[in-house]
């Protein structure tokens, strides 16, 4: 892999802090209702700023988390391509580095609103029971109830 320019090669601490915020700036704007245009295009720009910072100090969990959001605010962009790209990607990462529980089952959560927005209903029914079947392994009873939530959510 390419070394980062020395601009953005930061000290790792605020590395983390940046990719946090960034996250959470992202969710933000997800969770706008009246989100204009250009909210749009930020939400899509720091949900890939977030996860640029996390792959020199992330560990594959953030990394697959860091896909998994930009999947879902294309998704919430409605363009379904990208949104699937990275749904793939973040499912990827799980399966590869054995990461399971919440962030396998988001993975697959990020798979079926991918394929719902891209107007293909059978892919996405297929890919919510997937995620559905992993609850019972969710440890934490609040994830649980919010990625049934969200499932709920996909039309």
């Amino acid at each position: 892999m390419s070394e980062l320019p020395e601009s953005v090669a930061i000290e790792a601490d605020v590395q983390r802090s940046l990719a946090a915020d960034l996250f959470n700036y992202c969710w933000d704007l997800i969770e706008k209702e009246d989100r204009s245009d250009r909210e749009t295009d930020l939400m899509i720009d720091a949900a890939h700023a977030s996860r640029f910072f996390w792959e020199a100090v992330g560990e594959p969990v953030n990394h697959a988390r860091g896909e998994w959001q930009i999947s879902r605010a294309y998704a919430v962009a409605v363009r379904p391509e990208p949104s699937l790209h990275h749904a793939k990607r973040s499912r990827e990462i799980c399966e590869a580095n054995g990461i399971g529980d919440f962030d396998l089952a988001y993975a697959y959560e990020a798979m079926a609103r991918a394929y719902a927005v891209a107007g293909e209903g059978s892919e996405s029914v297929e890919w919510a029971e997937k995620a559905r079947g992993l609850v019972p392994e969710i440890e934490d009873e609040d994830d649980r109830a919010q990625l049934l939530e969200d499932l709920a959510s996909i039309a």
